[in-house]
């Protein structure tokens, strides 16, 4: 099935579109690595990962991420 989601770093906003099954972990608000190719202004996910945590992620994604909860 197709999915269509946004991944943000709170400053910048990607259109990703995926097909297939995402993960379990895949939700709103939670770490995600996409695997893919940008077309024009979309990011088309080849695969989809998500984390439970956000250990990977720079330290200022991780601060902007705590500022907005």
């Amino acid at each position: 099935s197709k999915v269509i989601f946004t991944v943000t770093d709170y400053k910048n906003y990607i259109e990703v579109v995926y097909e297939g099954i995402v993960p379990d972990l895949f939700k709103e608000g939670s770490g995600v690595v996409a695997l893919g190719f940008m077309q024009n202004e979309t990011f088309y996910a080849q695969e989809v990962l998500a984390k439970h945590d956000e250990n990977y992620m720079p330290p200022e994604v991780a601060k902007l991420m705590e500022e907005v909860e």
